[in-house]
């Protein structure tokens, strides 16, 4: 059995794409726990992956089998739970996270921090001489580090 998977994303300009995804280990954790990220470059890309996923901008691999709740179920008015809410709240904090990248940096971060890309094959995607993408991807977690104020 494989440990990769094809998944259809959507970018940050809005375009789908589809990327291959190792479902052992994220290419944040993979450069986290070998010394290339700081902890606090770590944090900030999770939780922009966090709301990446909360947003709903990830490819749905399963169908919601769960019926619309009825006025005043158990998500009844006024509840906290409403995963609308939710969805516009993490959609929010990840446009602003992204914005707080900037251009240039935000491709780089997109594809390896949500979308799951190694730092190789985002470079190549890119069109980017090897090795850059570390140096860039460092620049924009410091930049969303700052903005979710990940001290």
């Amino acid at each position: 059995m494989t440990n990769h998977v094809e998944q259809q994303v959507e970018g940050p300009d809005g375009q789908r794409r589809t990327v291959m995804v190792h479902l052992g280990e994220s290419p944040l954790s993979w450069l986290h726990a070998r010394g290339h990220l700081s902890e606090r470059h770590f944090v900030a890309g999770d939780m922009l992956r966090a709301d990446w996923e909360r947003a709903g901008l990830g490819a749905r691999v399963t169908m919601r089998w769960d019926a619309a709740p009825r006025e005043g179920g158990r998500r009844g008015p006024g509840r906290r739970s409403d995963p609308t809410l939710a969805q516009l709240s993490a959609r929010e904090r990840f446009d602003g996270a992204i914005g707080a990248a900037g251009p240039g940096l935000a491709d780089i971060l997109w594809r390896v921090a949500c979308a799951g890309e190694g730092l190789v094959t985002a470079e190549k995607a890119l069109g980017w001489p090897s090795r850059a993408g570390k140096l860039v991807l460092t620049l924009a977690l410091d930049r969303v580090a700052s903005w979710y104020r990940v001290p």
